[in-house]
């Protein structure tokens, strides 16, 4: 089976399809205790949870989505009980191998987000496959974020921007926001218009926080392994119908 699948979601019949959000991320939030409400371990809510982002990139790339950017992994996400970080690199391995068999014949392409130095070698060479693999390809990019850290992005970009200045690179009077994004993990993106938050929880937990600044927030109280292409629509007719200013005046 391929990353995605095939089968056809229709919308609510709302939303207007001529003024989509480019780019759409999402904190999936809730599989825990979407499991602890049935008596199941927290590892049967992240599987779940994966095959309910199999259909919601499937739904959004046939919206016309450009992009949709995932909080699969944070950096603080090391201190859950071991059986919980082994299921979850388990399923991103599964997945990994199957966009590598699947991304250049559906032109899918699918890029991680994030220190990957903290995983596995062999999860480490999965993404750099399928990072190189969507290189070459056209279309809707899913990302993952992965041992990610919206802070810990920040820090590495300033980081990374001294050192080209320490080398001569660059001097620090030629910063400014263009290449100061250029330093993140998102180089090469456009900032997402909506982020998502499920489960009930209103916070951004260290997501995006340099690309969040002009991004629509919308958090609904649906667990993650619940939210269906409908919930999809609700929160694109929402962002729909906001008064978007970016500072100014109408």
């Amino acid at each position: 089976m391929g990353l995605f699948s095939k089968k056809k979601h229709h919308t609510a019949g709302q939303v207007d399809e001529n003024r989509l959000p480019r780019h759409i991320a999402v904190i999936m939030d809730g599989n825990g205790r979407w499991a602890k409400r049935r008596g199941l371990p927290r590892t049967a809510g992240h599987k779940v949870g994966a095959e309910v982002f199999r259909k919601i990139a499937t739904h959004c790339k046939e919206l016309g989505v450009e992009y949709l950017t995932v909080y699969a992994f944070s950096t603080e996400n090391w201190k859950r009980p071991a059986d919980e970080v082994n299921t979850i690199m388990g399923l991103l391995k599964q997945y990994m191998l199957e966009a590598i068999d699947s991304m250049e014949r559906d032109q899918i392409r699918l890029r991680f987000l994030g220190d990957l130095s903290a995983l596995s070698p062999e999860l480490q060479e999965l993404a750099r496959r399928t990072n190189e693999i969507s290189s070459h390809i056209q279309g809707f990019q899913a990302n993952v974020c992965l041992n990610y850290g919206g802070r810990d992005e920040l820090l590495r970009a300033a980081r990374h921007f001294a050192a080209d200045c320490v080398e001569g690179r660059c001097r620090p009077e030629e910063l400014d926001e263009e290449r100061f994004s250029g330093y993140l993990f998102t180089d090469g993106l456009p900032d997402p218009e909506l982020i998502i938050r499920t489960s009930g929880e209103e916070r951004l937990s260290g997501f995006l926080l340099w690309q969040c600044a002009y991004s629509e927030l919308y958090f609904c109280d649906t667990l993650w392994p619940d939210f269906g292409p409908e919930d999809m629509d609700r929160a694109i007719v929402a962002y729909q119908q906001r008064d978007r200013r970016f500072g100014g005046i109408k």
